[in-house]
């Protein structure tokens, strides 16, 4: 899964764009897998859009309503869900909820970037 990126960079979608910078992994994953044409973004702010990704709710039933929230470990659901399913987590670039991942098996969260 990843954030920040518009259907048109990808190949998969078909756009002029993707030409400039080919996306062949990204494109067999999106062939072998779901491939959304309709998505919207619950907030537009980044942090309260990450925690929704992360706990499954609403900004305003995790909490996370502004640029200062955070996410206890216990409540970052998708990787302790994804992990009870025999899967390893991984989390690269950016997280923008203050404490560390540590929900996920490895991090490596940009500086600056919630640490």
């Amino acid at each position: 899964m990843s954030d920040d990126h518009t259907s048109q960079a990808f190949g998969i979608y078909g756009s002029r764009l993707a030409t400039l910078n080919p996306t062949p992994n990204l494109d067999n994953i999106a062939q072998e897998g779901m491939i959304f044409d309709n998505v919207f973004c619950n907030n537009s702010i980044c942090t309260p859009s990450r925690a929704s990704i992360i706990t499954g709710q609403y900004p305003q039933t995790n909490g996370v309503l502004d640029l200062e929230g955070n996410i206890p470990p216990e409540r970052q659901y998708l990787p302790i869900e994804i992990k009870k399913a025999g899967y390893n987590t991984a989390i690269i670039g950016k997280w923008h909820l203050k404490k560390e991942p540590e929900t996920f098996d490895y991090y490596n969260v940009l500086p600056g970037q919630g640490r």
